[in-house]
């Protein structure tokens, strides 16, 4: 079931975004970025178990970046990714936000999803704040996507 992360999902949380990034295919996370923003992720929980996660992070008034989408591997294809990222989608629009973005390995998966890709020079408010940190930068190998909503 999904439902909004509380505080004792960060750990959760941690663990499946960093298996995912062990292997270069997202960001990691600290624990203190995840309970800084906890309020922007969505869980998905079976038997008392976080097995998925997704974040929506607002970056201007129109708009946001979906973030952290990952599901425990072991779970199977079973359409958890999509109904968080969904469920992400349903928040953006009930905040008023225009558009969503996010940066994938995976664009087959979000252009399932309505997503279409767009240039990196297109999103320049994300280039310029969390695009810094990465240790890829300035040589991005992500892939920018976009959905108007």
């Amino acid at each position: 079931m999904i439902r909004k992360a509380v505080m004792k999902d960060a750990k959760s949380i941690q663990n499946l975004v960093n298996s995912f990034a062990k292997d270069g295919e997202m960001l990691s996370l600290g624990i203190n970025e995840i309970y800084e923003k906890i309020l922007e992720f969505v869980v998905w929980e079976e038997d008392g178990v976080v097995v998925g996660c997704c974040a929506l992070h607002p970056t201007w008034d129109d708009l946001a970046e979906i973030r952290s989408v990952a599901v425990n591997p072991t779970i199977g294809k079973r359409g958890i990714g999509k109904a968080l990222v969904e469920r992400s989608i349903e928040t953006a629009t009930m905040l008023g936000i225009d558009k969503v973005f996010l940066l994938t390995y995976v664009p087959g998966f979000f252009g399932k999803l309505g997503f279409t890709e767009v240039e990196k020079e297109e999103l320049p408010k994300k280039i310029w704040s969390d695009c810094l940190k990465c240790t890829k930068f300035p040589d991005c190998d992500e892939i920018a996507m976009m959905k108007s909503i």
